[in-house]
Order: structure tokens, then sequence, then C-alpha cells
């Protein structure tokens, strides 16, 4: 696929004209729509070329820097003429998924598929610490590998080392969700002074395990709806919320992120409330660093425009934006069930993703789960995987792919110039630049990062 931009005698990448990007964009969501044989209803396709041009100047400039590469000798003199192949290798942005059923499907092969498609596309895991399942006996946490096994609800430990493994960030979910169906059995709905006691010891033994390897985590877990429907949780102390992010701040490293996450409607409609919520913490100095939005939706109602419209997204990231914080996408289901669903899934997710990732507050995007067959309970019934029940791609998984693997990485090739200089234009990520003179090759790694220094100083060894 063609890429939007072009490249100078030197190096310099130069961004296309806005009428190009758009362009651009429409044709590759087109195309991966016709890949996938989708026929979606010409409002939604018109909904969204409307805002193509915005998302593309969005993901040109919040994804991407410029980057200056000098190349010199052993002695620090300039070395003009020398080849260099740009290839990126990974990304910053967080691309991710649950975790939920590694190693726990019905047969070796299944497994390795589900783990290499994983792979693939994700740097980022969330890993499940549901206190139903994580503590089902009071006092015998289930840690270690080799735990009885519960469906969906792998061990932590072989979790985070699957993670270390791979370069894989990962992402505790939740520490306090205190929604009674997923609550141990052992805890009492109706005492919450004992509860916040159990939480104590439920948190400072899982800081203590996992805070130097866990990077991100869901604090508190969908506290606008436990306000509105206190009867389906479990009775809390006073200051709750506060409560938890603060004894989390206490617990956890200062370079863990301790996020607040809730539903999509309190995201997407009542904005104002979960804005307010944040606000509140932020103004008490509560340690709270990033902002959840789940997104767990109709493809009918997106298709048809009665919900979660482009330009409505926008606004409403805009203004949680203006909180300061990092936001995230973490949770999103996209049903693929019926005879044009996958194909409709798939153009649908190009759009989200693209939406995503043009946002400036946006720093990770995470799907729920990975393939049909392991949602929780009757969930599986939407299709709602980008790998179907036998781990092989769907139309959204390659959607995603095409965008994640080849249309947001930046490979290129240019010469030094006389002062043995190459620039280019790349999406924030980790590269392997490769540098040829007269015929030796030698190897180094760059890293793209937004808001760090944009020169890259290459020494070559001598002969």
């Amino acid at each position: 696929m063609r890429t939007p931009h072009s490249q100078d005698g030197a190096g310099l990448t130069r961004l296309a004209g806005c009428a190009g990007w758009t362009l651009l964009a429409g044709l590759l969501v087109s195309a991966l729509a016709s890949s996938a044989g989708a026929a979606v209803p010409d409002a939604y396709q018109q909904m969204w070329d409307g805002v193509a041009g915005q998302i593309d100047e969005g993901i040109e400039r919040h994804r991407k820097g410029d980057a200056v590469i000098e190349v010199v000798d052993a002695d620090g003199q300039p070395v003009a003429g020398a080849a260099l192949e740009i290839r990126q290798k990974t990304h910053d942005f967080l691309f991710g998924c649950n975790l939920f059923a590694l190693g726990q499907l019905e047969s070796p092969e299944l497994n390795r598929k589900y783990e290499e498609a994983f792979a693939r596309i994700n740097n980022f895991a969330t890993l499940p610490f549901y206190w139903r399942e994580l503590e089902p006996e009071d006092g015998r946490p289930r840690f270690a590998e080799g735990s009885p096994p519960i469906w969906r609800r792998p061990p932590p430990d072989q979790l985070v080392k699957w993670c270390r493994a791979r370069g894989i960030t990962a992402k505790g979910h939740a520490l306090m969700y205190a929604k009674t169906m997923f609550m141990p059995d052992w805890i009492k709905p109706d005492d919450p002074q004992r509860l916040k006691t159990l939480a104590q010891r439920h948190m400072s033994q899982i800081a203590e395990r996992y805070g130097r390897d866990i990077a991100v985590w869901d604090v508190v877990n969908e506290e606008l709806p436990r306000l509105a429907h206190p009867q389906q949780w479990h009775a809390v102390p006073d200051d709750y919320l506060a409560w938890c992010f603060q004894e989390a701040g206490r617990l956890f490293p200062k370079n863990a992120t301790l996020m607040i996450n809730d539903g999509i409607n309190q995201s997407h409609v009542t904005t104002d409330q979960y804005e307010k919520l944040v606000r509140g913490l932020l103004q008490r100095q509560v340690r709270v660093e990033g902002i959840g939005i789940q997104f767990h939706t109709s493809r009918g109602a997106m298709l048809s425009g009665k919900v979660y419209a482009p330009s409505h997204m926008l606004a409403v990231y805009e203004q949680l934006g203006r909180l300061g914080l990092p936001l995230y996408i973490t949770e999103i289901t996209v049903p693929g069930v019926g005879e044009n669903g996958p194909a409709e899934q798939a153009t649908i997710v190009a759009n989200l993703y693209r939406l995503w990732f043009s946002t400036p507050a946006m720093a990770g995007v995470t799907w729920w789960n990975l393939a049909d067959g392991t949602a929780y309970r009757n969930e599986n019934a939407a299709l709602g995987g980008l790998l179907d029940k036998d781990m092989n791609p769907k139309p959204a998984y390659q959607a995603l792919d095409q965008l994640i693997n080849h249309q947001w990485k930046t490979n290129l090739t240019v010469k030094t110039d006389a002062q043995g200089r190459a620039q280019f234009r790349g999406f924030y990520g980790g590269y392997k630049a490769q540098v040829t003179l007269r015929n030796r090759v030698q190897d180094f790694e760059v890293h793209v990062a937004k808001g760090a220094s944009a020169t890259y100083r290459l020494v070559l060894k001598k002969h």
C-alpha cells in the first residue's frame, strides 16, 4: 500500500496535502472493507468520510515526529554517502487485548495460534485480578503458576512471565471492583469496615508481588455504575474512591500508572459526571494518572449512526483530555455475529482505531476478547473476537494488522548528506538503523519519542 508521503533526495519526508490525506484515508478503509466483503450503509460511510481528513491530520501531528540521524566515524568525522536503512520495530502507542485465555484452550495447537496472533498485533496485555477468582478461599490467593485452573483467570505469575519474555507491557485489571458478582463469597456484602480491612491486605499483597512487573493498573473499576446502582455492589467505606487511590498510591511504585476505569455510556453520554469525578480526585491531589474508557457496543447502532458518531467521540475525548491525563480505551467489543457480521465488524474497527490513534490525549487502545468463544458467559453469542473459535484471523484482525504493522510503521532507506546527516519523519517507537558504507554493515537502535531529542548520533566502529 502506498504511504501518504514522498521523499526528497536527502531523505526528508514531506507531508502530502490534506486532500491527499483524506483520499488515502478513504482508500485505506475502503480497501479493508472490500477485502472483507463489507457493504455498510451510505449514511455511515459519509459520516466517517466527513472526519477522515481531521483523523489523518491528527495521526500525522500526534503520532509522528521528525528525526535527524548523524553518522560519524570513530574519530567523530561526518560520514557522507552512507546508506541508512530505517526499520521500525516497536510502537510507543499501546495496542492491547486481555490475556485471559492464555494456555486455556482445548489443544496445544489452539494455544500456539492464540499466542502468535496476540503477540503479532499487541504490545499491551490486560491481566485479570478479579478478586472472586484470584482469592476464592480466604488467605489463599491464586498467584503462582500451577494454581488450580479457573477459566479466563490464569494465575498472574504465568501471565507476567509470558509478557516479560515478549516485551509486552502488562496491565492489572482491577485492584478494586466491588460489584457483588465479582467479589469472593467469603466477603460479606454488608460490612464496609471489614471490606476496607480486607482490601488493604488485598492491595498490599498484589503491590508487593507485582508492583515492579506490572506497569499499569485499573485501581477502581466502574465507580459511576456503583453510585447509580449500589444494590448490585458490596457496601463500601466512606470516601471509597479516593481511599482506594490513596492506598494504591502509597503501595505502588512511582513509575506505575494508576487509572480509573468506567463504562462506555459513563464516558460518552454522561461525560460531565465522569469528568467531575476525576476532577474531584485531582483537586484533592489524589494520585490518579490515567482515564479508562470502555467501549462494548452494538454493531447495528453504530452503523445506523444512532450512537457514538465520530464527531461526538472526538468532542468527548477533547473534553476528557483537558483534565491533563492520558486516555485509554480499555475494553472494546464490536460484535461480529450475523451474515455480514465479520465484514461490518472489520469496517467499524478500522474506523474506530484510526480515530483513537488520532486523538492527542490517547495513550492506548485495548480490544477485549481476542477470540470468539473466550468471552464472559453469554457474551460469546456476540462473536466479538478478532479471531474465530479456531484461532484463525477474522477480517477485523487483518484490518488491525494492516494498520498497526504496515500503515503505522515507518520503513525507509536514505543516504547521508555531506554533513553525514539524514532526516526522516516517523511514528513514535523503536527503530533499527542499519548503516552500510563500502560494503560494511553496522546496526544501531534509535528511539523516536514524543518530546525527546530528535537528533541521534551513530558512531561507526573502526575496521
